[in-house]
């Protein structure tokens, strides 16, 4: 392999990817983190209470910090970049994306965490970006004064409920269970709002439009429906962000990262942390944690093969 052969590469800049980049500098690791976007799904937070050291904060203010610290060290981030593959190579892996030419790797820490979940109803794809949206977060201050839906009971969900609780006119949460999901402060916060109408047993069939959203239409118990809205908000989870990668790496029934407890993957060489793995609870601050110990394991795997010499 030529050109610019990095130590590390690391695949996204969620907690997980900005933390693995710290540790990786930390150990004077020739490192890149490359990624769509910065801040991943923390970003998607209205409000963390449970973060160490922070009593509240937006998830958008505590990915500012994270960053502010990985710039203390040398460490490239290529924003604005979609990974297609990872293939290994004789001597690393190579690693490409939507704009660069093969990026070359000793190692590889996989921290791409996940993509929303689409809906699948007619009129997903044609207003996307039109009036349906999948962050609040971002795209809530645009409906102010307006009547949305949001689509899903889950913490996600009743999360952006309660932040266009403070921007919109109306908000319909939209609910196929036949009860709210979540946590349970949440759901009160919820159930006690004015603006909130909460319709359970209750699913979405289509959204209508012209240029823009107009209205989504719902059944419930086999009953047809509309509610009159300019904006859906769509929170009925995501799926790992794993389809670029090579057969070879063990992924469990929901598409996750297979790693063992030292973030390492079935495949030599590549580990994981975040979102993106089988670890059973995902929070910001086990992503950033486990993006930590990502870059320790893979620090290690390189000392022992002769990539480079130890340094405690």
């Amino acid at each position: 392999m030529g050109g610019n052969m990095h130590d590390v590469v690391i695949i996204g800049a969620g907690p997980a990817g900005l933390s693995a980049g710290v540790y990786c500098a930390r150990k004077m690791l020739n490192t890149l983190v490359v990624s769509a976007n910065v801040g991943g799904q923390a970003t998607w937070s209205w409000e963390v209470e449970n973060y160490l050291g922070y009593q509240l904060i937006t998830g958008v203010e505590l990915v500012e910090r994270f960053r502010e610290h990985l710039d203390n060290f040398s460490v490239e981030l290529r924003e604005g970049r979609k990974v297609t593959s990872l293939v290994q190579r004789a001597d690393g892996f190579a690693i490409a994306t939507d704009k660069d030419g093969a990026l070359e790797a000793r190692a590889v820490i996989v921290a791409s965490g996940k993509v929303p979940r689409l809906l699948g109803v007619p009129g997903e794809d044609t207003y996307r970006g039109r009036g349906v949206a999948y962050c609040s977060t971002c795209d809530g201050p645009l409906f102010r004064g307006k009547k949305v839906a949001v689509i899903g009971g889950g913490n996600a969900a009743l999360d952006a409920a309660l932040q266009l609780n403070q921007i919109a006119e109306k908000i319909y949460l939209i609910v196929i269970e036949e009860c709210l999901g979540g946590d349970e402060i949440r759901r009160n916060q919820v159930l006690a709002a004015d603006k909130i109408e909460v319709h359970t047993s209750t699913r979405v069939t289509a959204i209508r439009g012209e240029r823009f959203v107009q209205a989504i239409d719902i059944e419930r118990e086999e009953k047809p429906g509309s509610f009159e809205v300019s904006g859906v908000f769509i929170e009925i989870g995501s799926v790992p962000s794993t389809d670029f990668l090579p057969p070879d790496i063990e992924l469990n029934e929901l598409g996750e990262i297979v790693i063992d407890s030292n973030n390492r993957t079935s495949f030599p060489g590549v580990f994981a942390a975040g979102d993106a793995t089988n670890v059973i609870e995902k929070q910001i601050i086990i992503a950033a944690g486990e993006g930590a110990k990502a870059a320790l394991s893979a620090y290690a795997w390189l000392v022992d093969n002769g990539c480079l010499a130890a340094s405690y």
